[in-house]
């Protein structure tokens, strides 16, 4: 294969990803590095196709213009990649790199340099933004998934290949190393062709394939994570917490939950709406993160209803935990467009026991947090340690508003809120 053939087999290469993004931006607008590298296949497909045209098209536009848009385009291609390794400020630092190589090269076209000292020069900024690229998949190495890690390489090795031929080849012009056998300029020029290929497909298919491999990531991540409040959901609490159940079969300190369900939230819902709802869910988790250690878990079970666990944690000090989380929760409202809202919250407490399962556990958590409620909420309800009579079974006559005690329960909700209009 030809010089001629490998620059067109790289414009049309470009172009063709080109094509394949605008059509996936025709429902999908393009966001973050998605949209960097799109305009990074733009630049080195235009650069290609003036290259191929050399001889055809005026020298300024085969010559600088497209080297300028080559540089562009490898230098957007690093910066995308330091987009999805999640540093969005690259532009801050490979712009004016790009500004200063461009200058650099424009200054040595313009100065009449020797055509070997442009090419290596050239060669150089190619190279030294392939491996710029690379730095952004080196990070975070020891969590990297192997395409990340081999991309990272891959790119590696032919940015110091592209970088490699241009100082070989100003130093054959130059006369400062003689040529082997049989090798010329010519065979060097088509040895950073092939370079050239490969990283474009490397790094085009690998990034769209680490594109995906981001986005499996997170739709895993949301299967066991609440997408509103960013704690483990029902699903991901119950995984968590099934190492613990074990654990408790083993004699030592004992593994404590919570139970914690805000007072009065339908009511929110209900005359402020569901955006002022989310609100105060998100600012509830908040105010309970303030009060836990590093080591414990908070989860939502559903709606306004959370648990956290406690670690290595006695009965009487998951009741101090929990009298703190119902301070703070009631010491801080939430402050929405019409009103500022208090909020209180009822808590049920107990620990693991040998025996338990995760319904048991529950259960018992759940008796506490209903005890809680019938006694007048914004209060912590611990369970009755083994060999005590359980917490009373709440009537369900009171809990479904029947009689003169529902109705002081609704009045006495413990979300409310003072008007601000």
């Amino acid at each position: 294969m030809d010089v001629r053939t490998l620059v067109l087999t790289l414009a049309l290469g470009n172009l063709a990803l080109c094509a394949a993004l605008f059509f996936h931006d025709t429902d999908n607008r393009q966001r973050g590095g998605l949209a960097s590298f799109a305009l990074a296949r733009q630049f080195q497909s235009v650069a290609w196709l003036l290259l191929y045209f050399r001889g055809v098209i005026p020298e300024p536009l085969a010559g600088p213009i497209a080297n300028l848009l080559l540089f562009t385009g490898v230098a957007f291609d690093a910066g995308a990649l330091w987009e999805r390794a999640g540093y969005p400020g690259w532009r801050r630092a490979v712009l004016p790199a790009l500004g200063v190589a461009a200058a650099a090269w424009l200054a040595c076209y313009v100065g009449g340099v020797d055509a070997g000292v442009r090419v290596a020069a050239g060669s150089a900024i190619v190279g030294a933004f392939y491996l710029a690229g690379a730095a952004a998949l080196v990070s975070g190495w020891r969590q990297a998934s192997m395409l990340r890690r081999f991309m990272a390489v891959a790119l590696a090795v032919l940015g110091l290949a592209i970088a490699g031929r241009g100082l070989l080849a100003m130093a054959m012009a130059l006369s400062l190393v003689r040529g082997w056998a049989g090798v010329e300029a010519v065979h060097l020029q088509g040895v950073g062709y092939v370079a050239f290929y490969l990283a474009m497909l490397i790094g085009g298919v690998g990034y769209l394939l680490l594109a995906r491999e981001t986005l499996q990531g997170e739709l895993a991540r949301l299967e066991v994570v609440d997408a509103l409040t960013d704690v483990p959901n029902r699903r991901g609490f119950y995984g968590a917490l099934a190492p613990w159940l074990a654990l408790a079969r083993r004699p030592g300190t004992p593994t404590a939950l919570l139970i914690l369900n805000l007072d009065g939230f339908k009511r929110v819902n209900d005359h402020y709406g569901h955006a002022v709802g989310d609100k105060v869910l998100k600012a509830m988790v908040e105010a309970c993160r303030r009060q836990l250690r590093d080591s414990d878990m908070m989860g939502r079970l559903g709606g306004a209803e959370f648990a956290v666990q406690l670690p290595r944690t006695t009965l009487a000090d998951a009741v101090l935990v929990a009298e703190r989380i119902r301070a703070s929760i009631e010491a801080n409202p939430v402050k929405a467009e019409r009103a500022v809202i208090s909020l209180t919250a009822s808590l049920g407490v107990t620990t693991m026991r040998a025996d338990d399962s995760t319904v048991s556990l529950f259960k018992r958590a759940d008796e506490a947090l209903q005890a809680a409620k019938l006694r007048g909420r914004n209060r912590v309800v611990a369970a009755p340690p083994p060999g005590k009579p359980r917490v009373p079974a709440p009537d369900a006559a009171r809990l479904r508003g029947g009689g003169k005690g529902a109705r002081h329960a609704i009045l006495s909700s413990g979300c409310h809120a003072s008007g601000l209009m």
